[in-house]
């Protein structure tokens, strides 16, 4: 996340003030309105952070994540506003915020509508991620430049997921008039999503170790099949990669994308496969497994999925309710599991396939 210190002219310090962030609508294609950014502008201090606002169900939230409204679950663009941890909530607004001149609000409209700064690499904070997203549609153009961009801000951190990322091309994995190479979640029907790119970096960083050739993957609500391909480029031909997804026209729709996929070839000898299949029961015709991805939080963590995952294996699985965390479970070698947070975390729920068809 970055922060524009400044107050107009006047030399004095922004430090640890209540600061609200702008608030800028996306559209359904994942374009940010510029019209809504000018709009908040207008009412903004200098000192002032423009975050990029999701159009799903994941918001990747900020470090003192103070206030949030409520994302949608379906899909549906909406604005947020958050706000940093102030320092003395009994200082008056006006203290707090002197009133910007003209041409500071000028200079800062000038300066968030420009070409992104470089900016040095920002480093991860648990349990939140610190991500700098005010790119707008245009500026990651193709994958290889969106890899970079995930590079650049921590999510990924290794050669391994930087490879198999720039491998599979995240444009073929999602709907017609959306725009791929943004750093945010992607509506592909049947009130599910494509994961951010940030997030697809961050599971396949915590899962490396367990996706070496030769090894098994389950990856449960494929959805698009963008990560499940990615598994299966990591294990190979001689591993195995399963998705599973409860609805059948996603399954067709993921078995589709592959095929123009560099993973095809996988595809066609099997050790990558697609299944109609409850999630939460797992896939037991392929276990044990060496790693297990969730896309959708569960309530609690399914026991099905702790049984089929081997001794050695890791689970990467969100968790919770409205509140939710990443958490990461490794198996011990005589069966125990260890449970820790990486981070917080926004997804659809785990959930039936009649609830999940239902109007939101």
């Amino acid at each position: 996340m970055s922060m524009a210190s400044g107050d107009g002219g006047r030399g004095r310090r922004w430090m640890r003030r209540e600061v609200w962030v702008g608030v800028s609508t996306v559209d359904p294609h994942g374009r940010i309105s510029h019209a809504g950014i000018r709009r908040a502008a207008a009412r903004l201090p200098v000192a002032t952070t423009i975050l990029h606002t999701s159009t799903a169900a994941e918001l990747p939230p900020p470090v003192r994540l103070a206030r949030c409204a409520s994302p949608s679950y379906k899909g549906t663009p909406r604005a947020s506003a958050m706000s940093l941890t102030a320092a003395s909530a009994s200082a008056s607004p006006s203290a707090l915020f002197p009133s910007p001149t003209t041409a500071a609000r000028r200079r800062f409209l000038h300066h968030l509508l420009a070409a992104p700064p470089r900016l040095p690499p920002l480093r991860r904070c648990s349990p939140y991620h610190w991500m700098a997203q005010f790119w707008t549609e245009g500026s990651l153009e193709k994958n290889n430049a969106l890899v970079e961009y995930l590079k650049q801000y921590g999510a990924v951190r290794t050669d391994q997921v930087a490879e198999v990322m720039e491998t599979v091309d995240r444009a073929l994995f999602v709907p017609k008039g959306f725009t791929p190479y943004i750093d945010s979640p992607m509506p592909i029907g049947y009130n599910a999503t494509i994961s951010a790119p940030h997030m697809h970096a961050t599971c396949l960083e915590l899962l490396k170790d367990n996706l070496q050739p030769g090894m098994h993957a389950l990856d449960v609500g494929s959805g698009s099949g963008f990560l499940t391909a990615c598994f299966a480029m990591l294990v190979g031909p001689e591993g195995r990669a399963v998705g599973i997804e409860h609805i059948p026209e996603l399954v067709a729709a993921s078995t589709e994308n592959v095929e123009r996929s560099a993973a095809a070839p996988l595809l066609k000898d099997g050790s990558l496969s697609f299944h109609v299949s409850d999630g939460r029961l797992g896939w037991p015709e392929a276990a044990p497994y060496d790693a297990i991805h969730v896309g959708a939080a569960a309530p609690e963590i399914p026991q099905p999925l702790l049984e089929q995952l081997k001794p050695g294996g890791r689970m990467v699985i969100p968790v919770g309710t409205y509140s939710q965390d990443l958490q990461v479970i490794d198996k011990n070698t005589d069966g125990s599991t260890s449970v820790r947070n990486d981070a917080s975390v926004r997804y659809v729920p785990l959930t039936s396939r009649s609830a999940q068809l239902q109007d939101p």
